[in-house]
C-alpha cells in the first residue's frame, strides 16, 4: 500500500504499531522521569534550541539541563549538534536521534486523545500539511550521513567531516558543511543545499542562497551538491 493508505490504516487504530510503540518505548525509558520525557516531547514538536525548548517547555534552567543530560548521556534519545565552521560556535541544536520516535513526537503522540475517540482522521490531515517541511528537514542527518560514510572521496575534496552551519537568529543556514578537520577546522572543503522535490530541479537561485562557489559536481542523485 501507498504511504498515505498506511497511515490511514495505523492512525483509524488506536493500538495498531505504530501508535502502540512510541507509547511503549516512552513508557519503558521514562517510568519517573517526568521531565525528561516532557523535555523530549518539546524538542519532537520542533524546537531545537536551549532557550526555545525552556520557553516551550516552562522549566527552570538548570532542570532543563538536567533532562537533557539524561536524555543526551544517559539514553542517547537526543542529538546534540554545533555549526560546522572555521570559526567555533557554541549555538547548539537538539534533535530526536531516532526517526520513529521524532515521527511520532510531532504527529502522533500529542493527538493521542483525537485518535482514540476515532477521528486519526485528524492526525493524517496535519502530517499531509506539514509534511513536505518535516521531511525536508527529517532527511538531512540522513544525507549527511551517508556522505559521511563516502568520505574521503575526491569528490568532496579533502574532507573528512561534514555538518551544517547556522547562525543565532536563523538568518543564515546551510544543510552541508565538510572540513578536514572536526574541531577547530582551518578551512571549508565544500558546501551543500538538501532539496526534496518532485518537480522544480535544484537551480541558480538556490545556488546564491548558498554562497560564492566555483564548482556544482554531478554523477549524485543529490542535486545541488557545491564544492567551493
Amino acid at each position: 500500500m501507498s504511504m498515505w493508505d498506511f497511515l490511514d490504516e495505523q492512525l483509524s487504530n488506536p493500538t495498531s504499531p505504530l501508535i502502540v510503540g512510541g507509547e511503549r518505548i516512552l513508557s519503558a525509558e521514562f517510568p519517573e522521569e517526568v521531565r525528561a520525557r516532557q523535555v523530549l516531547a518539546t524538542i519532537g514538536s520542533g524546537e531545537r534550541t536551549f532557550t526555545t525548548i525552556q520557553r516551550r517547555a516552562g522549566i527552570h534552567e538548570t532542570t532543563l539541563q538536567r533532562a537533557l543530560a539524561v536524555l543526551v548521556g544517559q539514553k542517547r534519545m537526543v542529538s546534540v549538534e554545533r555549526p560546522l565552521s572555521s570559526r567555533p560556535s557554541r549555538e547548539t541544536h537538539y534533535a530526536v536521534a531516532d526517526t520513529y520516535l521524532r515521527f511520532w513526537l510531532r504527529f502522533v503522540g500529542p493527538y493521542m486523545p483525537e485518535i482514540e475517540l476515532g477521528r486519526g482522521d485528524l492526525a493524517v490531515a496535519r502530517i499531509r500539511e506539514g509534511w513536505s517541511a518535516y521531511r525536508g528537514r527529517a532527511v538531512e542527518p540522513l544525507v549527511r550521513e551517508s556522505i559521511f560514510r563516502m568520505l574521503p572521496d575526491e569528490h568532496f575534496g579533502d574532507a573528512q567531516y561534514v555538518g551544517g552551519y547556522w547562525t543565532r537568529k536563523g538568518d543564515v543556514e546551510v544543510d552541508l558543511v565538510g572540513v578536514e578537520e572536526k574541531v577547530r577546522p582551518r578551512r571549508v572543503a565544500f558546501v551543500g543545499s538538501i532539496k526534496w522535490r518532485k518537480r522544480t530541479p535544484f537551480g541558480g537561485r538556490d545556488l546564491g542562497r548558498i554562497g560564492p562557489c566555483t564548482k556544482i559536481t554531478s554523477g549524485y542523485r543529490m542535486q545541488g551538491f557545491v564544492q567551493s
